[in-house]
């Protein structure tokens, strides 16, 4: 299963069999997953949602399970790697660029939401920060100053992390549902998930707005 393949099937004349696109395709997905858990600019959900949309549409058994299981494992490891380095950083006198980089992309009032909520509900709140756009690395940061040890945070990462995987096929089997062409759905896709992430920007903006 070679998502990236799919893009390619209006230039090239012929796309390489299932069992080699296979052979790529997951490796690169797991690659790409665990690097945007660690960077977060790559669209991972898009990622997983287009693998999703060409493996409904290919014949080999279990196409979909594999991409389950292999962008689940990727964000697990991503966000468990990127949560060992934060609290690295956190024990360090002069703390360190991953935890400076945390800190950059949680904002302060969404830093103070996430505490309260962890405060109240504990590890569900992983969950739902990894189902919420831009929610994953405040709730993150809220654990490392709470000073949850590892063991304590990847206990409830991992179902985050399987919910998050789950959520992002559904969109992108349905796209891939929908449309003859597995181009057409991974396109869908992308757009649906782009919405998606929209969405909070949007909200905060025009409640600042009402304000």
């Amino acid at each position: 299963m070679n998502w990236l393949a799919v893009t390619a099937t209006t230039t090239l004349p012929a796309l390489p069999t299932q069992s080699t696109q296979q052979a790529l395709g997951y490796p690169s997905l797991f690659l790409l997953v665990l690097f945007g858990a660690l960077v977060p600019i790559v669209p991972t959900g898009a990622l997983v949602s287009s693998a999703a949309v060409v493996a409904f549409h290919q014949t080999a058994p279990f196409s979909l399970a594999l991409v389950f299981v292999t962008a689940s494992l990727a964000a697990f490891l991503g966000d468990a790697t990127l949560y060992w380095l934060g609290r690295r950083g956190m024990k360090s006198k002069n703390g360190s660029r991953w935890l400076e980089a945390i800190r950059s992309r949680a904002p302060e009032d969404r830093l103070e939401q996430a505490q309260e909520k962890l405060a109240e509900h504990g590890v569900a709140v992983l969950v739902l920060s990894r189902l919420v756009p831009a929610g994953r690395i405040p709730v993150m940061l809220a654990c490392l100053m709470a000073q949850w040890p590892l063991r304590r945070f990847s206990r409830g990462n991992f179902p985050a992390c399987l919910a998050w995987a789950v959520t992002y096929q559904v969109i992108g089997i349905l796209g891939g549902s929908l449309f003859p062409e597995p181009w057409e759905g991974v396109v869908a896709a992308i757009a649906l998930t782009v919405l998606v992430s929209a969405v909070p920007g949007v909200v905060r903006r025009l409640r600042g707005v009402s304000r």
